[in-house]
């Protein structure tokens, strides 16, 4: 197992990573991530391109980001109606419950075209799922190290992946058949109005069933089977990492108010105070990149990269990396290097990332080492821009549309920044807090 601490070195590795961008089998990806057919584990080579184009062209493009925009405001916005409402009445909020609740459903709305959640129980329920998933993932199972014991499960892993495999399939089962009923119904409607055509509905799940019908080079096609481990990969990554990165953005700002206030003075400056922020906001607020940057160093939403296997011999700074060994990028140190960061390293300052900083042309899209909270090189994260987009604008409007009160008697200094370790990072304590509108009540209709 080699493991990655500093910038320098992970740019070395993850310019030129075409030997270390196949992923190495575990029980996990076995038994709960469809034993290698999604994008996320998918050993590299012909059908891993075949995926990925089809994320690049199809799903995540400029355009798709563009056509599904209006889902994500609607979301948003139903949210923080929400909040006023509880607001007004001087009610303690469970937001990360809530922030967690609205990624899901934006995402699902996005992605199948409808919220599969009903109730806040439901969200919970698939919270915990994904929680429970990314939890067994990255626990310590000595049926990879010794494969002799697997049979024997001896710490009972195996049979809890299996477990909750069968309730995510069953999960993604009941999503794809209501979607096919529903393109259905939309293609009899069409063609009993005299359109002749078959309905299409603005969403990825839609595109996916549709470029079964295309070929994608190399001779590789998408099937049925390539469908579910790739929602499976949108659900599990899409809904945990963007909801705690904004969790953790509202937290860094509620427990430093000077930065909370500059945050909201750009908001009003550029949004004012009778409307909502909207996407097209986003490039005009600096400021707000700046903090949401900070807090992908302080909390990078997975703080290893997912392993990367070794496919030869590989040399590097005088050491030997040998063929068939594990490697981890550890994107919480690196955002911890002193090197990379020598100005005051462990303090938020989004400063850094402003005109004058150290640090003001850094980016989050892999092109500088020091930063790399979505990985870097061929296995970067192909749901980048709708992570990116929806961590922005759901934090742009949350802090732009209320103050945030804490239980009486908790100073905001004081706020309980502990953490849960796994495949990605949590806050241990839910973050209660008593929204308190700021805008024009024209802004909340």
């Amino acid at each position: 197992m080699i493991v990655v601490n500093s910038a320098s070195i992970a740019s070395k590795l993850l310019r030129n990573d075409a030997i270390i961008s196949s992923r190495p089998t575990s029980s996990s990806v076995k038994h709960l991530a469809y034993n290698h057919q999604d994008l996320i584990f998918a050993h590299y080579g012909p059908r891993w391109r075949m995926l990925r184009k089809i994320c690049a062209l199809q799903l995540f493009s400029p355009k798709a980001m563009e056509d599904l925009a209006p889902v994500r405001a609607d979301e948003v916005g139903r949210f923080v109606r929400e909040l006023a409402g509880k607001g007004d009445r001087e009610e303690l909020v469970n937001l990360s419950e809530g922030i967690s609740g609205c990624a899901a459903d934006a995402l699902s709305r996005v992605v199948v075209g409808r919220r599969v959640f009903g109730d806040g129980e439901e969200s919970r329920e698939f919270k915990d799922m994904v929680e429970e998933m990314m939890n067994l993932s990255s626990a310590f199972n000595i049926n990879d190290f010794v494969p002799g014991l697997s049979w024997l499960d001896l710490q009972g892993l195996v049979a809890k992946m299996k477990k909750l495999h069968r309730k995510f399939d069953e999960f993604l089962d009941r999503v794809i058949e209501d979607h096919k009923a529903r393109l259905t119904e939309t293609a009899d409607e069409v063609s009993g109005g005299g359109g002749g055509g078959r309905g299409r509905h603005n969403d990825l799940l839609s595109v996916l069933i549709e470029a079964k019908e295309e070929a994608h080079g190399e001779g590789i096609t998408l099937t049925d089977a390539d469908i579910k481990p790739l929602l499976q990969n949108m659900f599990a990554a899409g809904t945990d990492t963007s909801s705690n990165t904004i969790e953790f953005v509202l937290a860094e700002l509620i427990r430093h108010p000077d930065l909370l206030s500059r945050a909201q003075q750009e908001l009003d400056n550029v949004v004012g105070r009778r409307r909502l922020v909207a996407e097209t906001d986003l490039p005009n607020l600096p400021f707000l990149q700046a903090v949401i940057k900070e807090t992908f160093r302080h909390h990078p939403a997975a703080p290893l990269s997912l392993p990367r296997i070794i496919s030869e011999d590989h040399q590097i700074d005088g050491y030997l990396i040998p063929k068939g060994a594990t490697l981890l990028i550890n994107i919480w140190a690196i955002g911890r290097d002193p090197i990379a960061w020598p100005e005051e390293t462990l303090s938020f300052r989004p400063d850094r990332f402003l005109p004058g900083g150290q640090h003001e042309r850094a980016d989050v899209k892999g092109n500088d080492f020091e930063l790399i909270p979505f990985g870097g090189g061929r296995r970067i994260c192909a749901g980048m821009n709708l992570g990116m987009r929806m961590v922005q604008f759901m934090a742009a409007t949350l802090v732009h549309s209320f103050d945030w009160r804490l239980p009486e008697g908790q100073l905001p200094e004081k706020l309980d920044m502990d953490l849960s370790f796994g495949l990605t990072l949590h806050r241990t304590v839910p973050l209660m807090v008593r929204p308190v509108a700021r805008l024009e009540p024209e802004a909340y209709l």
